[in-house]
């Protein structure tokens, strides 16, 4: 399926340590309820995000595997998130709700696209915004708090969530015309 050249690249290297990051973030915030550990560990993952796509373009080390690993590890840490912080009451469960509704339509989308032989979704500016609007509002909600600077991170949290959200639907509305259009084409050519 892969190549061992096109999976052993220092990109994909960075993508695989910033996927061991999601269960230390759940760990550090529900099960030590260490919210600066937990802050720390979704920064570095945030800054690995945007390194291993830097450093890929760089080195020339894109790949198909990274082109798929890649917004499913952003999809994992959103989704882990949002999770511990629903089960912190920090974000309300419709908000997890809507992100899953959407992440689960795409996944069933995505399943027709490969059946009929397509590939995977290819990434828009718009969905890239999308994820950055939501990794952004998650560290933000983590730190709020009622009082002083707390209060500016819950407005700033929510800011980024309320667009981010808005986005990730926008995009998974444009994923879904655009592979729907392309399994209709590809049915009126047979």
């Amino acid at each position: 399926m892969f190549s061992r050249k096109e999976i052993l690249t220092i990109p994909n290297a960075i993508t695989g340590v910033r996927a061991l990051g999601i269960p230390f973030f759940l760990y550090a915030y529900l099960g030590l309820e260490n919210t600066g550990l937990a802050l720390v560990i979704l920064t570095i993952g945030a800054i690995s995000d945007y390194l291993d796509g830097k450093i890929a373009r760089r080195l020339n080390q894109e790949s198909a595997l990274g082109a798929m690993l890649d917004p499913t590890i952003d999809r994992l840490y959103i989704a882990a998130t949002v999770i511990a912080l629903v089960a912190r009451d920090v974000v309300p469960l419709w908000l997890l709700l809507l992100l899953v509704s959407r992440d689960l339509w795409l996944a069933l989308v995505l399943a027709l696209k490969k059946a009929r032989g397509s590939g995977v979704f290819e990434v828009t500016f718009l969905g890239k915004a999308a994820t950055f609007n939501l990794l952004y509002a998650f560290p933000f909600l983590l730190v709020a708090g009622d009082t002083g600077i707390g209060q500016i991170f819950f407005i700033a949290g929510w800011g980024f969530a309320i667009w981010g959200v808005g986005l990730y639907w926008i995009t998974g509305l444009q994923y879904s015309y655009v592979a729907l259009k392309e399994l209709r084409d590809n049915n009126s050519l047979k």
